[in-house]
């Protein structure tokens, strides 16, 4: 094994001790971490499979994991990616501090440079939360209210769409991590577009029954990235190229585009599609979305090249548009 896969290795164990820090995962959510794994597995980057099952079965350990990165902005990295899982549910529970400032002493990470870090990722814990309201001031339930412009809407998912393609493929992790807090928003928009008031809980528990788990979905974005080697050595720093349009933004892209129509039929439809309906619609337009992001990807490229975190803050609490 070489060096780079070597530490590729280390970080994703790292990532996925971190997504099991809380000791809560639901059996569907780490069914989906491992099918994630598989999925990266086959994508020529490290056995994923055989780290998943690692990690579960106490068969490495953290401490293993840490002692392989020796490089500064390798443990910048490691530590950055372990932050952005723990705090991917727009929380910190004991268990996930306690793991992070254990990590954060394994790596020898100076105080200053981690608290740097943390700092950055409550800044994006800052987007979910001004993305949808923690409650509703009123029952969740469909109200009257004019028949939204379908032709503005598809424009408006399209736009959310291209936004979070654009975000995947900066290497900040950032980027990744201000993902889910704009699907949250794009949601929050369409329901309101219907009549209907959602609020932050409801907006995840929908996102979790399409499999669009939040640390789940960190995850994957993180891993791709680092299988397509756009997380370069100092790339926690905030240095590091845009990544490959065509592959690397397909994912958020996809599921961002599903996610919206899904939203749209749902709200629409008076919230009346079983679990399993939802689903299955969900993978038919992520199916669909994976071979439209091809045609978009010029739009992509564009819109990552003037990205940064004030816009996208900006833009998770309603200023402007995606």
């Amino acid at each position: 094994m070489n060096t780079e896969s070597r530490r590729n290795e280390a970080l994703l164990t790292i990532t996925l001790f971190a997504a099991f820090a809380d000791g809560d995962k639901h059996e569907s959510e780490r069914e989906e971490i491992r099918r994630i794994a598989a999925s990266l597995s086959d994508q020529g980057g490290p056995d994923l499979r055989a780290l998943y099952q690692d990690v579960l079965l106490k068969k490495t350990s953290l401490e293993d994991a840490a002692a392989q990165l020796q490089d500064g902005g390798e443990k910048h990295l490691a530590y950055e990616l372990a932050v952005g899982v723990c705090d991917a549910d727009g929380r910190t529970t004991q268990a996930e501090r306690a793991f992070l400032d254990r990590l954060k002493t394994l790596l020898a990470l100076p105080g200053s440079e981690a608290g740097e870090i943390e700092h950055e990722a409550e800044q994006v814990v800052a987007m979910a939360e001004a993305a949808a309201p923690a409650t509703t001031a009123a029952p969740a339930a469909a109200h009257a209210a004019a028949a939204p412009d379908e032709s503005a809407l598809d424009q408006r998912i399209l736009r959310y769409s291209i936004l979070n393609g654009a975000l995947e493929v900066l290497p900040q992790s950032w980027a990744s991590m201000a993902i889910i807090p704009l699907q949250i928003r794009l949601v929050y928009s369409i329901g309101q577009d219907y009549g209907v008031a959602l609020d932050r809980g409801h907006i995840k528990e929908f996102l979790a029954t399409l499999g669009v788990g939040m640390t789940s979905q960190y995850v994957e974005q993180m891993g791709r990235k680092l299988i397509g080697g756009l997380l370069g050595k100092m790339a926690g720093r905030g240095v590091g190229r845009l990544g490959r349009t065509a592959t690397g933004a397909a994912f958020s892209f996809a599921t961002t585009y599903a996610l919206g129509h899904v939203a749209r039929r749902y709200y629409a439809g008076g919230r009346q599609m079983s679990t399993q309906l939802l689903k299955q619609t969900f993978d038919e337009q992520f199916g669909s979305a994976k071979q439209l992001q091809a045609r978009y990807a010029p739009q992509i490229s564009e819109r990552a090249q003037t990205l940064d975190m004030g816009e996208v803050l900006a833009l998770t609490r309603g200023s402007g548009q995606p």
